[in-house]
């Protein structure tokens, strides 16, 4: 009788989970069957759903619902806490399965070339994400003393970093946050917060419904300066083909026409204004220059040699993602990517590296929502399966389940495991009982682990 198609997923975010999913609603789950493991560097599962949205979305959170009835299922294990390059190689897992498939995301900041970007006081957005995240990896602390802060970025990272810079400490408090950012925000000076665009209110990237969202705090004015409101053909165009950059224009020309009213946080949206310098003294942030732009016709912007001067204390740059290299897998430098087709991982030579495959931000930048994750395994789960229909993959030494448990005991690996996750997620629920709250994030990783019985 023919075993199992044994196939190891490194990272348990979305995209990991998704092709999860896709293998075990693939014909071969039925005969001769699936058996997946997932691999995953924290000790808690779900990638930047924990760890890069922001608290108070507790309905994005709600896609941890469908993510938790795939790792139900028998055919998953899940090994958390263990990371590929470190505790588990290429060869290692090649040694024990006929496919692997690399889904893990990104969480470091795109570099940004603006003179006095590396003066203190100037901040990667994902590093600031992952301190409001409670991510063990980073520092407990945040430096929160500039009254005005400068956001440059229109996507919706730039509107999560923005509105928890702009929200009260107290606003968050009925969120997961954990207590060390929770008295972080309590310091938090900033009164005023300015988010740049380069570009027009069409070419903006938030999502109707974050937009909104941050005129839903009492704390909260959200300004837009009817000047900002500019199209050109290449801008209409733009949004009669598309719906959502049509409803986000519309909301931000209703702010633009309004009275400003008293809410004691000023937030402003700022368009048409790119970033050229970030000025300093003593090697602190202490404002921001930017050229003003204007639109050529197709949509895009074109300097015109006319600069202000922000008085900020602060910046932070949320111009993207970036991806961490992955070691004995081709890289792609510019866009921090494995280098695919279809989801294969390609070679210099032009071949298929085999029996190896890349899913989700890795695969393809860290662009889009994570709803376009889904058809992005499927078409990698559905190579990987053609692979194995036409004998491609090759034959792994030791298949069994129990070979990988033994080489992770072997190697002295503290692991996390599913039933691992219940434990902590009860944890943590009980940690926000007292106060109310849905739960309260455990932040340490020994405190994790424990938590998890590892």
């Amino acid at each position: 009788m023919p075993r199992p198609l044994r196939v190891a997923i490194v990272g348990s975010g979305p995209a990991g989970i998704y092709a999860a999913d896709a293998l075990l609603k693939s014909e071969v789950a039925a005969e001769p069957g699936v058996s997946i493991d997932i691999f995953e560097r924290m000790p808690a599962p779900f990638g930047l759903i924990r760890y890069g949205v922001a608290p108070d979305h507790p309905r994005i959170k709600g896609i941890i619902t469908a993510l938790h009835q795939v790792l139900d299922k028998p055919q998953i294990r899940l090994f958390g806490n263990v990371d590929y390059g470190t505790d588990i190689s290429l060869d290692d897992l090649r040694a024990f399965y006929d496919g692997v498939i690399f889904a893990t995301g990104a969480m470091a900041d795109r570099s940004m070339s603006v003179p006095g970007i590396d003066l203190d006081g100037s901040y990667g957005a994902a590093d600031f994400v992952s301190w409001y995240d409670g991510h063990p990896d980073v520092p407990r602390t945040w430096p929160l003393e500039a009254e005005k802060v400068a956001v440059l970025g229109v996507g919706n990272v730039a509107l999560d970093v923005a509105r928890v810079l702009a929200k009260t400490a107290d606003e968050l408090l009925p969120t997961e946050i954990p207590a060390n950012v929770y008295e972080g925000l309590k310091a938090n000076r900033a009164k005023e917060i300015h988010v740049f665009g380069r570009r027009g209110p069409a070419q903006a990237k938030f999502s109707p419904m974050e937009l909104r969202e941050l005129d839903h705090s009492p704390n909260i004015e959200v300004i837009v300066d009817p000047e900002d409101i500019d199209y050109d053909e290449g801008s209409i165009a733009t949004r009669r083909g598309n719906k959502q950059a049509d409803m986000v224009a519309k909301t931000l020309e209703n702010w633009a026409i309004r009275d400003t009213g008293d809410r004691p946080h000023k937030l402003f949206l700022h368009f048409f204004e790119s970033p050229v310098e970030i000025l300093g003294e003593d090697g602190k942030v202490v404002g921001l220059r930017t050229e003003r732009t204007e639109l050529d016709g197709t949509g895009n912007v074109k300097g015109t040699s006319t600069f202000k001067t922000w008085d900020v204390g602060a910046v932070y740059r949320a111009v993207g993602y970036l991806s961490d290299k992955l070691p004995k897998l081709p890289w792609d430098i510019d866009s921090g990517t494995v280098p695919d087709e279809g989801g294969r991982v390609m070679q210099e030579t032009g071949e298929h590296l085999p029996s190896t495959y890349v899913t989700g931000w890795i695969r393809r930048g860290p662009v889009g929502l994570i709803g376009h994750t889904k058809g992005d395994a499927n078409e990698t789960v559905a190579n990987l399966l053609d692979d194995y229909a036409n004998g491609r993959l090759h034959t792994p030494a030791a298949p069994a389940p129990e070979a990988l448990d033994a080489f992770l005991a072997e190697r002295n690996i503290r692991f996390t495991t599913w039933d691992g996750w219940y434990k902590l997620d009860a944890a943590e629920k009980a940690l926000g009982e007292p106060e109310g709250r849905e739960r309260v994030k455990i932040v340490e990783r020994e405190d994790m682990l424990r938590a998890s019985g590892a």
